[in-house]
């Protein structure tokens, strides 16, 4: 990710990095560039980026990627966010995980609708037009557990607990 925050920053861009505090010392192992923004732990990290973010999207990675990929498709099925989540495929890595997908939604595993969560293209110039032209799907399951979400808010405001990160917290 230094890469990517380094040529963001030279051309302009903004640049955020949200890291918990116990990780500081083992990632950040050289200059940085934008704003470091220490949390307290993961959890808090995704809740983060997930209300700053306009959309998602993830590069070829390992562990740590296909977990928060994973994290955030989840959090679209189930209507806490209407955000895109882009695949950038280089060279094809992410193409055994649309298959898998793709068998899961052969299977029944997912529905139809829900595949296209996910956009995907092996350049950065499609993959943004994908993400802008992106529609969010609304079925059955999705505005119920949106109407979820928004009876836990209304719960939590009367009990005192901050709705943000109630809410965070339940989706994790």
């Amino acid at each position: 990710m230094g890469l990517v925050s380094q040529a963001v920053h030279h051309a302009g861009g903004n640049v955020l990095g949200i890291i918990p505090r116990t990780l500081m010392s083992k990632e950040i192992t050289g200059e940085t560039v934008g704003e470091v923004r220490p949390v307290a732990d993961m959890h808090q990290r995704k809740a983060e980026m997930a209300r700053l973010s306009d959309c998602f999207i993830a590069l070829p990675g390992g562990y740590g990627t296909l977990e928060e990929l994973l994290e955030v498709i989840t959090w679209a099925q189930l209507g806490i966010h209407d955000k895109p989540v882009g695949l950038l495929n280089v060279d094809g890595y992410y193409n055994y995980l649309l298959t898998f997908i793709d068998k899961a939604v052969d299977d029944g595993f997912i529905k139809p609708s829900q595949r296209h969560i996910i956009v995907s293209a092996t350049n950065a110039k499609e993959l943004v037009q994908k993400l802008e032209e992106y529609v969010p799907v609304h079925d059955g399951v999705i505005a119920k557990a949106s109407w979820e979400v928004e009876q836990q808010q209304q719960a939590s405001q009367q009990v005192g607990f901050n709705a943000t990160t109630f809410q965070a917290e339940v989706a994790l």
